[in-house]
This record gives structure tokens, sequence and C-alpha cells, in this order.
């Protein structure tokens, strides 16, 4: 179509300059035809291009979102982001699927079509442009020299220069764009984590401290987006004046063959248009630097936390637990660190071979064995490593060495009661039957559950829609958790810190309904407690003991 306009050029200028009007009219009608076509295709080369777009978008959020949750990898890259090694990992990898997917796929297929809208431009008018530009002619050192093509060479050298110097500008937008990114999302995270604990803020009466703290990460996006804006600015002033002088440009080299007569001016407006779209086509990148650096960010963002994907990924299958031909869990040799350490683990192979540095480690277990029946207390001082043992044996802490042999049903029979228990907001049956959906169990099955936890005020809510861990106290989300256990009757039980907010009476209540479900299912119990009260429900113990040097320890006693 840009072909048909630029002949459509010389034809009706010419007609201009010789007062042609049949031909005039006629070169109008034309134009009404080819202008027609051009809306036809932009119209549908957007309608195509944004179908595309979100297409693309939506196969790649679907991608991610998979992998995100899959297995303990979202749990992963949050724990790691808040350690030592957090720098290493993804940050915020919400912000990385919802806005950074969108940003990724808009800009990558709308500069790849630009990219090749300007190479069929280019090969299209590259041609026209040699052959109407003529030659130049010039004497050097008493001998005469001939440049065919001259036109298309001084678009050349105009487009590598105005190249160069937009890249000298503007190359501190890619990092200034990622940092930028950055700063936004942890904007943005701070303001969602104080709605999350908005109870215990207020309580707290933290609001002045908490707008502090926006106000310092809102003072660094800022900051950021000041340096941006200026160099920003510094750049707009270079591609606006080389986007106004490139407008001039082929009349002032070309005008001295039209007031010699060598070319009428209808040639003077096609050599005119046809240096615009060759010299528009080699300035692809004056022109879009600022969306590429702005794609270039995003890219490294999308790189990034596909590199650390994979790292955790990789991480998680060296950890498959092993099963084991007895109706036991082992753990031998085991040694759990910090995330910044490295994973590197072949669990068929020696595990003294597999030992990190003890410096760096935080826990050692040499050996350990649950059997059916047991009832074990897992006890150490605060901070010692007990949640992270329980982490591990969860298969949510990659970061370990050793060996875990589990029997066969371990993985669908065994169950976590963290010390914060999840609660999805929406109907009551929804929150009691989490994970599974709410129509797995009958009425009757979720209000016994419910009564068995000590929760009678409950059964009858069922149906009620609430931000449940807003609405019920620290005791009864415990008790809510509970529930969920004496629902679904796992062999393997795992509760960390699962009554701390119970008084005695229903603690005694909900351990013993705790202990006859575990039982029907001839299968275990491990307890993280600091309550005395607790111990009686156990007959024996996995004691974690701290050491001057190196990491803690965790050895079984009965």
């Amino acid at each position: 179509m840009l072909v048909l306009l630029n002949d459509w050029n010389r034809s009706f200028y010419d007609a201009l300059q010789n007062k042609d009007q049949p031909v005039f009219w006629s070169e109008l009608l034309r134009f009404g035809w080819i202008a027609a076509a051009y809306i036809f295709i932009a119209v549908y080369k957007f309608y195509l291009t944004q179908l595309l777009e979100m297409r693309w978008r939506r196969w790649l959020t679907a991608h991610y979102l998979q992998r995100w949750l899959q297995g303990s990898t979202f749990y992963q890259l949050e724990l790691g982001s808040s350690m030592q090694a957090g720098q290493h990992l993804a940050d915020n990898p919400d912000q990385r699927i919802q806005e950074d997917v969108n940003q990724f796929t808009g800009l990558t297929l709308s500069l790849s079509v630009g990219l090749l809208n300007a190479s069929v431009t280019l090969l299209s008018f590259v041609g026209i442009l040699w052959s109407l530009s003529g030659s130049f002619s010039f004497d050097l050192g008493g001998s005469s020299y001939t440049i065919p093509g001259f036109m298309v060479w001084m678009a050349v050298l105009y487009c590598a220069v105005g190249s160069w110097v937009t890249h000298w500008i503007g190359k501190r937008l890619t990092p200034l764009n990622f940092q930028q990114q950055r700063l936004e999302a942890d904007f943005r995270h701070h303001m969602i984590r104080l709605r999350e604990y908005s109870e215990s803020i207020a309580l707290d009466r933290g609001g002045p401290v908490e707008r502090s703290h926006l106000d310092a990460r809102f003072a660094k996006v800022l900051a950021n987006y000041w340096q941006l804006l200026r160099t920003q600015k510094n750049l707009l002033w270079f591609t606006t004046s080389f986007a106004q002088v490139a407008s001039v440009f082929p009349l002032v080299i070309a005008a001295p063959r039209f007031f010699s007569g060598a070319i009428q001016l209808g040639e003077l407006m096609q050599i005119a248009s046809a240096f615009g779209r060759v010299q528009d086509s080699l300035a692809w990148l004056v022109d879009n630097y600022d969306r590429v650096a702005t794609w270039t960010a995003t890219a490294d963002r999308l790189t990034g936390f596909e590199a650390n994907l994979v790292r955790l990924e990789l991480a998680q299958a060296a950890h498959v637990f092993r099963p084991t031909e007895g109706d036991q869990l082992n753990v031998s040799q085991l040694e759990l660190g910090l995330p910044n350490l490295s994973v590197d683990v072949d669990v068929d192979a020696d595990a003294d071979a597999q030992r990190t540095d003890a410096s760096r480690a935080l826990l050692q277990a040499t050996s350990l064995v649950l059997r059916p029946g047991d009832r074990v207390l897992l006890s150490g001082p605060s901070g010692s490593g007990k949640s992270t043992l329980f982490r591990a044996l969860g298969g949510l802490w990659p970061w370990m060495h050793g060996k875990v042999s589990v029997p066969a049903d371990f993985v669908n029979q065994s169950m976590f009661i963290p010390q914060r228990p999840y609660l999805p907001q929406g109907s009551l049956r929804s929150a009691l039957a989490y994970p599974e959906p709410a129509e797995t169990y009958s009425d009757q099955v979720l209000r016994q559950a419910l009564m068995d936890a000590q929760l009678p005020s409950l059964a009858d809510a069922l149906d009620e829609e609430a931000t449940w861990n807003l609405r019920l106290s620290g005791g009864e989300q415990q008790r809510l958790a509970i529930a969920r256990v004496l629902l679904k009757k796992p062999r393997w039980l795992f509760a960390d810190e699962a009554t701390s907010a119970l008084d005695e009476q229903a603690e005694t209540l909900v351990y013993e309904k705790l202990l006859a479900a575990v039982g029907t299912t001839h299968g275990a119990i491990v307890s993280i407690a600091h309550k005395p009260s607790v111990q009686r429900f156990h007959q024996k113990s996995w004691q974690v003991l701290r050491h001057s040097e190196g990491p803690a320890s965790v050895t079984e006693r009965t």
C-alpha cells in the first residue's frame, strides 16, 4: 500500500504542477480506493494483533501459574526472598506473572510487528529511492568519483548516527525500568501486607509507623522515576529533533536537482516520500528505543523468574521422598541448611559425601524413625529449627542433604497443621473442606467435625460467607484447622503448636479427638508444643539441642 501511495504522490503532484484537471480528479478517485484498502488493513492488523496478544498472554500466564503453584514452589520463593539469600530469588512473583507478562506480550508483539513492517518497507522503498536519487559526482585529489544511489547512502548515514546517539543517551533506561518495576511491586506488596495484618496493626496502633514505611517506599519509587523521567526527557529531545530534521533533510539534499530542472515537483515529492520511508525503517531503533528498554527490563525480570523456577524445580526433584518397603518414616543423616546453600543431592549417594558446610547448616538429624502408633513430641528451644524440620518432612524445604524414606501412602495420607492455618474467603463449608471441594462432604459430616473440634456455634453457619481469618479468634482458627483433620482422617499427622491458643480443657478434648482419629487409621502423630500440658498426650520425644558451635541436632528419646 505504501508503494502505491508513493507512486500516487508523483502522479498527483505532477498533475498539480501541470494544472491537469482531469488527471487531478482521476488521482483523487484513485486515492479513495487506496485509502479504503489502507484503512481496512490497518483495522484488521490491530484486531488480529490484539487477539494474538490476548491468547499468548493467556497461555503464558497459565504456564507460570502452573509452575509457580506446583508443589511448594510459591512458598519456597517467598521464604527465600525473606531470608539472607533473598536477593538471589525472584521478588514479587505476583507482579511478574500479572504485570510483567502483560507488558512482555504486548511489547513483544508490538515491537515485532513494527520491526517486520520496517523491514518490508525498507525492502520495498530502497530500490525506488535508489532509482530516483540518481548519482552524485565530485572531484577529490584530481580524480572524479561517482556515488550511485546517493540518497540511499545519505539515509543510511543519517540513521546510523541517530541510532548511535540514541543508544548513548538512552542506555540507562533498561536498568532504570527494571528498578522501577521492582520498587512499584514492593510498594504494592507492603500495602497488601497492611491489609492482611490490619487487625494486629490497628491493635498496636501502628498506623503512623506503617505510613512512614509506605512513605519511604513511595519515595524510592518517585526517586527512581525522576531519574527515569530525566533520561526519557533527554532522549525525547534528540528523537524529536531527529524526526523534525528528517522531514526536510531529503528536500534539502534533492533541492539542487529540482531547481536545475533535472526533476519536476512530483518526482521531488516522490523522492522525499521514498526517503522518509527508508529513513523511518532504518530509524526504527531511534523511534522505539524507550519501548525496547522497557521490553528488555521486563524480559530480564521474566527470565530471572524463570531461572529461579528452574532452580527450585531441580531442588525439589532432587529431594523427592524415597518410598520404603516398610510402614514407617526413616530419617538418616539429614542436614537442613539456609536457602543460599547449594542444592546438589544424589539420593543414592553416600550421605557423608553430601554434607554441607556445618557453619551454614541449621539442623542435623542423624536417625529418626516414625512408626504407626507413635505419638511423638518434638521439643526444643524457640528458633532451634523444629518448624523447619516439619517443612522438610512436608516437602517444603529443598535446601537439605541426606535421606528421607517414607511409607508408600505418606504423600496422600499425611497432613500438617501449621502455626497459622490458612482460611480462604467464602463460605464456611469451603474453608472447612479446603483444599478439597466443599461438596465432597455432606452437611452432617461437616457439622460433626465442627462439634468434635469444639466449635458448636459454627455448626449451623456452613453457608455463611466471611473473611474467616478476621471473623474468628486465634483459638477458633486453630480449632477450625483441627476440624479439617477430623474431617479428612490422615494416617500421618504433624501438628505445629496446633493448640497454643486453647485453654487446657479445650486442648484435652481436641487432642483426644486427634489421637482417636489417627488411631482409627493406624497412623502416628508428631507435635510441636511448648505447653507442658501437651506432653501427656505423647509417649516419646524428638528433642532439638543447640550447640555452641555448628548446627542444632535432633535426637530421639523414649
